[in-house]
């Protein structure tokens, strides 16, 4: 049987499609909310348009924030539960720690923990020698691992964000990082813990971490992500909540008041945000060699996602489906996928799927064969 795969390039078609709206409770915010931020966005999660901005590409150094790239690429890594010894230099570093002593025996995971909790330089540094060998190479990662999400206007020089020469993001990189950084279960579930008792030491025995966010049980939905504090960066914050199938990033730098910044960010975003169901059509597909003729490709799972009246106009859905199929084929197989867009930004893929078996019939021709035997004949 020809590879089903092989045939997506028949076909590829465009459709801008209806959404239906859900009602969302909330009281519409008239204007934008005041904020003691210098630099601040906030970005929907679904499809990273901004909802709010002020100074969103003002270059500022970011503090412990770095930890939330740090943390990504160290889950990345994977082999988060494989123990061994933190590198006795990397822990001997200033400012806030989740308490690494030389000898010390962790795994990875306990080390993101240590990150995202306590806010550990001692974690960061700890975990970068364990991914990349050194901390300059590991800095080498962050960077590219920072072109690739689309962060222009960041350069790292510490996995830890501790003040350096050339240390700096943006507001919207930072909320970039975070939306790349979301997908992640394991990352989503580290940011939002309030607690987690972990173990390390030599021997490892359990400790209880605590997490710096308050917005975590101040914020209702909150789920994480990063303080951060230096004396060059001042009070910097990066949240995301969700809400009623809506989620939305929150990123403040410099900000005196930011607990109030974010509380107000988010109650703004949301009001300007609800979740509207993606139309995702089937398609009949004709089968070649089969008991039936044709098979339907359906959508693997519905869509929802959350839009403001601005980007529900720019959605658009692209069909990729081969022309014909051959028998056999499963119900539940692969045919096709879906791409789903707003505007120009691919936001997901749905696959479609076969909605009922077909079994191959020995000698059995069908329309296209039909057509080609025609031809083969006439010039012959």
């Amino acid at each position: 049987m020809k590879s089903i795969a092989a045939l997506l390039v028949g076909a590829c078609s465009i459709c801008i499609f209806s959404l239906n709206a859900s009602a969302l409770p909330a009281a519409l915010a008239e204007k934008e909310p005041s904020l003691s931020a210098k630099c601040a966005v906030a970005m929907n999660y679904d499809t990273g348009e901004l909802i709010l901005s002020k100074n969103a590409f003002e270059k500022r150094a970011m503090a412990s924030t770095t930890k939330i790239m740090t943390t990504l690429l160290t889950i990345e890594a994977g082999e988060l539960d494989r123990k061994f010894t933190v590198d006795s230099m990397a822990i001997r570093v200033e400012g806030t720690s989740m308490g690494l002593k030389e000898g010390y025996i962790v795994t990875r995971r306990a080390l993101c923990y240590g990150m995202m909790l306590p806010s550990g330089n001692d974690a960061a540094n700890a975990a970068a020698v364990s991914v990349s060998g050194s901390i300059p190479e590991f800095v080498r990662l962050m960077n590219k691992r920072a072109a690739e999400i689309g962060m222009t206007d960041t350069n790292f020089v510490t996995p830890s964000g501790l003040d350096a020469e050339g240390h700096y993001s943006t507001a919207y990189d930072m909320a970039l990082l975070t939306r790349e950084a979301l997908k992640n279960e394991t990352f989503r579930n580290i940011c939002s813990a309030s607690t987690m008792t972990i173990d390390f030491g030599n021997p490892p025995v359990p400790r209880t971490l605590n997490n710096l966010n308050k917005l975590i049980d101040l914020y209702d939905g909150c789920i994480g992500v990063k303080t951060g504090f230096t004396d060059n960066a001042r009070r910097c914050l990066v949240s995301a909540a969700q809400r009623g199938g809506v989620t939305v990033i929150a990123v403040t730098l410099n900000a005196p008041n930011d607990w109030d910044d974010h509380g107000k960010m988010l109650d703004y975003s949301f009001s300007k945000i609800s979740p509207r169901r993606v139309t995702l059509k089937s398609h009949a597909l004709e089968v070649v060699g089969g008991n039936t003729d044709v098979v339907t490709a359906v959508p693997e799972k519905s869509l929802t996602l959350g839009l403001t009246d601005l980007s529900a106009e720019k959605i658009s859905v692209r069909y990729f489906l081969p022309d014909f199929v051959y028998a056999d084929i499963s119900k539940g197989q692969e045919l096709g996928y879906a791409e789903v867009y707003c505007g120009d930004s691919f936001i997901g893929r749905v696959r479609l799927l076969s909605d009922a078996n077909c079994h191959r019939i020995e000698g059995k021709k069908g329309f296209l064969d039909g057509i080609i035997s025609f031809f083969t004949g006439l010039f012959s």
